[in-house]
């Protein structure tokens, strides 16, 4: 979230309307307990979300200068706390790395954050590939954190304490795919028999993955979530959270839209996460059946990555996400095709989805 945006001043003034420099002061200086001599605004670019980002540059009297990032989020609601304030809390208290909440203004539905810095791991993947196993080992240790202490440790406060992965949400995020990008961005009219097949295919696809046990899962779990500030990770947009199969969060991060990985590095770290599952549980985890789940999950994942994609550009009109349907569909392709129990499914998508029929476009570059 935290590069800076190309809109028009027009828009960004009025994304601006909630607070000023002379706001801004009024509660920072008692903060720092110093004056304040000089602010700096910059609008940041968002990811596929409906929060407005701003980071702040300040400098103190003694020109010591430092930084935070306000978040605006879409409708003030004084009378509910932000599940974002609920969940940094409850993570917070066990432990994890997660941006501090410097100043929470209710009735203008501001949360002012902690800087992480401007490197994502997105960054760090694409500017030192050879860094890429420590990096993405540093993120699956988050993951198996979430998943036993942070699962283990679930209280009815935490917003994912009542939520979870079950078919129903599932199946609204396949019926949203094909409502925004099959429907709208392909502008295929399908009949009721072509849509009642595709939502038969994806509902077999996930209703074993509703069975699955259920951990904490970030939900948002990619490489533009992760920032990397002194050498250590600090994890973003955790708001959303939920309880839902193992897999989920590792598919986020090695299917990632962002970041494609070389199949040798992506298996290489799938081996150290159950490797150190195990040695967290202090049982043996059976390679096969886990990455079968692994596999249908990262279809529906990646699905539903492609249907918020669509429904960024149709809904939006904001492209900034256009490019990363081909990787994703290419994850898709590929694992529909070399997998023979997802050869029903595979069928079903490629009647409703053209681009799932050989490799429509050159395939996206792997670290």
């Amino acid at each position: 979230m935290n590069t800076l945006d190309t809109k028009s001043d027009k828009e960004d003034d009025s994304l601006q309307e909630r607070f000023d420099e002379v706001y801004l002061k009024s509660w920072l200086e008692p903060l720092v307990k110093e004056p304040i001599s000089q602010f700096k605004l910059s609008k940041l670019k968002g990811d596929a979300s409906d929060r407005s980002y701003f980071r702040v540059n300040y400098s103190l009297r003694h020109k010591n200068k430092s930084s935070l990032i306000v978040m605006q989020l879409k409708k003030p609601i004084p009378s509910k706390e932000p599940d974002f304030n609920r969940m940094q809390k409850f993570l917070t208290n066990l432990g994890m790395p997660v941006p501090t909440i410097l100043h929470y203004d209710a009735n203008r539905g501001l949360i002012f954050l902690e800087d992480g810095g401007n490197t994502h791991l997105e960054d760090t993947a694409r500017k030192s590939p050879d860094n890429i196993i420590f990096w993405y080992q540093k993120a699956i240790e988050l993951i198996v954190v979430m998943q036993t202490r942070v699962t283990k440790e679930m209280q009815p406060y935490c917003p994912a304490y009542t939520l979870k992965f079950d078919v129903e949400k599932l199946m609204w995020e396949m019926d949203f795919m094909i409502k925004h990008y099959v429907k709208g961005f392909l502008n295929r009219k399908l009949n009721q028999n072509e849509e009642l097949n595709v939502r038969t295919a994806l509902l077999a696809l996930c209703e074993p993955l509703a069975e699955e046990e259920r951990v904490f899962v970030h939900r948002d779990f990619h490489s533009r979530n992760l920032m990397i500030s002194e050498q250590e990770l600090l994890l973003l947009d955790f708001q959303d959270a939920r309880m839902g199969p193992r897999q989920y969060d590792l598919v986020s991060l090695l299917k990632d839209s962002y970041v494609v990985l070389k199949e040798k590095t992506r298996n290489e770290l799938l081996v150290y996460y159950l490797q150190r599952m195990e040695q967290e549980e202090g049982r043996p985890i059976s390679p096969t059946p886990f990455l079968k789940v692994f596999d249908w999950m990262s279809v529906q994942r990646n699905l539903k990555a492609i249907g918020t994609f669509a429904f960024q550009y149709m809904e939006n009109k904001n492209e900034r996400y256009i490019e990363f349907l081909k990787p994703t569909l290419q994850y898709v392709r590929d694992t529909i095709d070399s997998r023979p129990d997802l050869k029903p499914l595979g069928q079903a998508l490629k009647r409703v989805i053209p681009e799932l029929n050989g490799n429509n476009g050159e395939k996206a570059t792997r670290l």
